[in-house]
């Protein structure tokens, strides 16, 4: 019994320092491959910085440099009501919402200078990496969908919160539905920089 208590205390304390995960608060994304695919691609390659084109050697996309979209301005307002909600356990954007991805690019289209941040949400049910995951390809396939009605992808960055910044607390079928969504940061230069 003696030799039980420090095995067990030495097996919780290395599951604990093994199973805690840092999470960076950008991932660096890439357009999915030219098959339509989001999960073609990992979410989480991560260009070289010293890229001076700022090109993915695995993908061939030009990306903008994460500095181009740091010390921006975020305007949360803007297009808050143009969020992109999403059918569980889908990262398809379904037709009812092609018409807010409409009005995000006309936002973009009306101002070159701004850039945007799609963040990719999920509802709580799941795991952590599942939601991060599955956050990352929602995120995705907004970006696609932008590329798609003329925006330039490098002025898109994405990201994923997975189930971590639910827009309604509950735990019934109405706030997850709420909680499956895109949210759009238009992101303005600050003046005099």
């Amino acid at each position: 019994m003696k030799l039980i208590y420090p095995v067990v205390c030495g097996l919780a304390i290395m599951l604990a320092a093994t199973g805690c995960n840092n999470h960076k608060p950008y991932q660096v994304t890439q357009l999915p491959s030219s098959t339509g695919n989001p999960s073609d691609t990992n979410p989480n390659t991560i260009p070289p910085e010293n890229n001076a084109q700022g090109q993915n050697e695995n993908s061939g996309i030009q990306t903008a440099s994460l500095e181009e979209f740091e010390n921006m301005l975020e305007d949360r307002a803007a297009l808050a009501a143009d969020t992109v909600h999403f059918a569980y356990d889908s990262a398809a954007i379904r037709k009812t919402e092609h018409s807010n991805l409409e009005a995000v690019a006309a936002a973009l289209n009306s101002n070159p200078s701004t850039k945007l941040l799609i963040e990719g949400n999920c509802d709580e049910r799941g795991t952590e990496e599942y939601n991060r995951s599955l956050g990352e390809r929602r995120a995705l396939a907004a970006r696609e969908a932008l590329s798609k009605l003329g925006i330039d992808p490098n002025r898109i960055r994405t990201i994923s919160y997975g189930k971590d910044k639910p827009a309604d607390p509950g735990h019934d079928a109405s706030a997850w539905a709420k909680n499956r969504r895109d949210d759009f940061v238009l992101l303005h230069p600050k003046t005099g920089v």
